[in-house]
């Protein structure tokens, strides 16, 4: 069975997940290119932040440079919530699915009794499919996201070092 013939039984689900799919991994592209060219945003967070240290109370200064460190790195993480929601709602969406296609095959044999059972493999095979699509645009996002978090941390460490070592 091919791929489009596996699309077209797991129905609207696995249309809305493709969707999904596609709008979860243009923002990661996105944000590659955006972690690549961050090294100007890098410098610019770190002129922003030692510009914004002209205080004399030293305590003040650190929550400071906290604050603006993390506003410059939040900037950096626009559009990573999309692909959080995407990974968390993805294998929902497939158990929906699920849900739908046992509910099928129980809605066939109440009409046509256990007598075949092509009637309730039908259902199950629906939802099987967007089980299956669920995880499948769930796993790849939930990964990126984490990913990109773990490299914005570490980036919001590497400006706060060098905020110090400046002033």
């Amino acid at each position: 069975m091919d791929l489009l013939n596996y699309i077209d039984r797991g129905g609207i689900i696995v249309y809305i997940l493709i969707a999904l799919n596609i709008i979860g991994f243009s923002i990661m592209i996105w944000k590659i290119f955006v972690l690549v060219l961050s090294k100007k945003a890098y410098l610019s967070i770190i002129e922003k932040t030692i510009k914004d240290l002209s205080v004399e109370n030293k305590i003040l200064e650190n929550a400071i440079m906290k604050n603006s460190i993390s506003n410059g790195v939040k900037e950096l993480e626009s559009g990573l919530n999309t692909v959080k929601i995407i990974a968390l709602i993805s294998p929902l969406l497939g158990l929906l699915g699920t849900v739908m296609g046992v509910l099928n095959s129980f809605d066939n044999i109440t009409v046509s009794g256990l007598g075949n059972p092509a009637i309730f493999s039908g259902g199950i095979s629906i939802a099987l499919i967007t089980t299956v699509a669920g995880l499948i645009v769930a796993i790849p996002h939930y990964i990126g996201y984490n990913y990109f978090i773990g490299v914005l941390d570490s980036l919001e460490l590497k400006i706060e070092k060098e905020v110090l070592a400046r002033v």
